[in-house]
């Protein structure tokens, strides 16, 4: 398994934005110095407490301090932006970090994010989708370009001039375009399918229960075969809430006490969510009433904490339940200790994952 980093940042509203800013970006640049294979970071435009307004620029201010690590948009919200826009933002954004860069798209999930770019009532599914066709097609071909869709119409041959470049959409580094993956939300997700035909990847997200965790694999096998690609249980990013401490009671008091960062993230993203009709993603079944789904019921589901061999234990035994998965993406929280955020991160990359993969079972070529 490897270890990777995954944050749509949930922080407290009365928290200064430039001390937020300033600790994510650390956790980014800790997360490379430790080994972590992969980190992405969330967007969105009108949350007080998600205030990474535009991942790409996020990702663009650490290009050059990060060294081994690849950095992924997590996600770019395609109904958004203009996929002109996209494309050659994220075009620039690949060379500036000489090809370490993953491609994360959606068609987002925050309503008054749909609301403020005039999209509240559209389908947003197939906005999504012409989205990021078009901008695909962007990069396959040269100008003046000449792509005719619903939602967006692109070309430049009234202002072509070749012969100073004038006209020309950039095109990535990584040929034909980065490795695109997805984020997994809904149960038994046929988005899931679809995007391993085209060849993405997909993440399944940190506050769905195990149950619908698990159903992304049989969904993203179909799509694999549909597609006449092998599925490969490396390829599957899962992310977890996850608190390590030296000591197990420091650990519970973080994650769990009434002014835990964990349990305020876990407070704002199920009142979004909930408040949406997506209470079923904090259902451990279908059949259990809505009035059950707490926030205690949340936060004792889907946290991990206690010292390393506890925590090593707890994703083990995760794994078993929903099946071998290739990089389990660390959740970021507020660091609402900097001292105790960060030597979570020490700890997970140094004591929990050894032990986690020490302890695993081979596996043949696939996940049950």
């Amino acid at each position: 398994m490897k270890l990777g980093f995954f944050t749509m940042p949930i922080h407290p509203m009365t928290k200064d934005w430039r001390l937020c800013l300033k600790e994510d970006r650390e956790a980014f640049l800790l997360a490379d110095e430790l080994g972590f294979s992969e980190a992405y970071a969330g967007e969105h435009v009108t949350d007080r407490c998600e205030n990474i307004t535009s991942c790409a620029m996020f990702l663009a201010s650490l290009a050059y301090e990060t060294k081994r690590i690849k950095l992924g948009t997590g996600t770019i919200n395609m109904p958004n932006a203009h996929p002109a826009q996209v494309a050659a933002n994220i075009a620039m954004l690949d060379h500036m970090l000489d090809g370490r860069f993953l491609f994360g798209i959606s068609p987002g999930g925050l309503l008054s994010d749909a609301e403020v770019f005039g999209n509240l009532g559209a389908n947003r599914n197939e906005m999504f989708l012409e989205a990021i066709n078009t901008v695909l097609q962007i990069w396959a071909s040269e100008p003046p370009y000449n792509i005719k869709g619903k939602y967006w119409s692109i070309t430049t041959e009234k202002t072509l001039v070749p012969e100073i470049g004038q006209g020309f959409i950039p095109q990535p580094l990584q040929r034909p375009h980065p490795p695109i993956v997805v984020t997994a939300v809904a149960p038994h997700s046929k988005g899931v399918t679809e995007a391993a035909a085209r060849g993405w990847d997909p993440i399944s997200a940190n506050f769905l229960m195990p149950v619908w965790v698990k159903s992304h694999w049989p969904k993203y096998a179909e799509g694999c075969a549909k597609g006449g690609r092998p599925a490969d249980p490396a390829n599957w990013r899962v992310a977890k809430s996850i608190f390590v401490h030296d000591d197990d009671k420091v650990a519970k008091a973080y994650a769990t006490s009434p002014d835990s960062p964990y349990r305020q993230y876990y407070q704002s993203l199920a009142t979004k969510l909930i408040k949406n009709g997506r209470v079923e993603l904090f259902k451990s079944s279908r059949d259990m009433k809505d009035e059950d789904v707490t926030i205690d019921y949340v936060c004792d589901q889907l946290i991990i904490y206690g010292s390393p061999n506890r925590v090593a234990d707890q994703i083990s035994a995760f794994q078993e339940q929903v099946g071998t998965f290739g990089t389990l993406l660390y959740a970021g929280h507020d660091w609402k200790d900097p001292v105790l955020g960060r030597r979570s991160m020490v700890l997970m990359a140094e004591k929990v994952l050894p032990a986690v993969n020490a302890a695993a079972k081979p596996v043949a070529s696939a996940a049950e």
